[in-house]
């Protein structure tokens, strides 16, 4: 989760590269905990000591691991933050931070648990890891991925929270399905369930007036859903919002700079040749509106139950619907 930077915290996991090169150690590598050989003489000098600096495409995560009874296990650790950030590097065309300090706490239990990141003076992040977690456990863990996606996305301020934690809600999905790292069946099945709690209750206002839970997370991951299909609809199927999202981290850097929310989807707009990002927004941002999911799902050839249920690929949109799942090719 991210929060304002007003607050001088954002509540987010962040973290790692595409591919975590092995190289010559560094010295305080053994007190963060991971083995030393795993760290780059270039990365080493950029990262805090007691910390392993690994080096990925040009980026490099300080990571070091709080766990005074070795119970973790850096291996499995080090796989798991490779395997998200190649996800989110995959989506985006490369990792979105080019500096991050990554803090991992034991914690008791087992698999992923809540974590932080404050971006004062650089980012670092805190994220909390049972001491009896699985292999299985983070191999399908979403938080990491969900929480990388943030770093894609400059600060928007307060009352733009929904688009910042709507986007990594309908991204980490996406994302880990072009991977290879979960099942559409499995995405589209969440889609379906949980979007409705995105839509307006009786009494609340537009996505800029209304921040609760479930217009934050699933109100924004449905504007990223109905900007998706719009795109696609729009331009053939040729790009969607993988596209315009890639074109906001380029031109922007992501998370490190602060912009305006119209200046942002703007950016986007013209990545794809329309006005859909900037159009959905001036609809919904101080107005409730509450489009028709079952005409979407049916129009998008989505089951009821689509872990149970084939899906109709032979529905209006089903092409887009495997498109958007089937990944964006080219380079933005």
């Amino acid at each position: 989760m991210r929060a304002p930077r007003a607050l001088g915290l954002t509540t987010c996991l962040v973290a790692a590269f595409a591919n975590l090169a092995s190289a010559a150690p560094r010295p305080a590598a053994e007190a963060s905990g991971i083995a030393p050989g795993t760290s780059s003489v270039a990365a080493a000098d950029r990262c805090p000591a007691r910390t392993a600096a690994l080096a990925v495409q040009g980026s490099t995560l300080c990571l070091s691991i709080d766990d005074p009874a070795h119970s973790l296990r850096p291996q499995l650790l080090r796989d798991w933050i490779e395997r998200s950030a190649r996800i989110v590097a995959g989506y985006y065309s490369r990792f979105p931070a080019p500096l991050v300090e990554l803090r991992i706490r034991a914690a008791p239990g087992d698999g992923v648990g809540g974590g932080r990141t404050t971006n004062e003076s650089g980012l670092v992040i805190q994220v909390s890891v049972g001491r009896g977690v699985t292999p299985d456990e983070l191999a399908a863990d979403w938080v990491l991925v969900h929480e990388m996606v943030h770093l894609a996305l400059p600060e928007l301020g307060r009352r733009h929270n929904w688009l910042a934690e709507g986007l990594a809600t309908y991204v980490e999905g996406i994302a880990r399905a072009q991977f290879g790292n979960r099942d559409v069946s499995d995405v589209w099945a969440e889609y379906r369930h949980s979007m409705p709690l995105g839509l307006p209750r009786a009494g609340e206002g537009g996505m800029d007036q209304t921040p609760t839970w479930g217009r934050t997370y699933w109100g924004g991951a449905l504007y990223c859903l109905q900007t998706d299909v719009r795109l696609r609809e729009r331009t053939g199927n040729r790009v969607g919002l993988q596209t315009a999202l890639r074109a906001i981290l380029k031109e922007t850097g992501g998370y490190g700079a602060e912009r305006d929310i119209d200046d942002v989807l703007r950016i986007g707009d013209a990545a794809t040749g329309t006005r859909v990002l900037q159009d959905l927004y001036g609809e919904t941002k101080a107005t409730a509106v509450a489009p028709d999911l079952e005409l979407l799902w049916n129009r998008l050839g989505v089951p009821d139950d689509p872990k149970s249920q084939p899906f109709d690929d032979h529905a209006p949109l089903a092409a887009i619907r495997l498109a958007i799942t089937a990944g964006q090719r080219e380079s933005r």
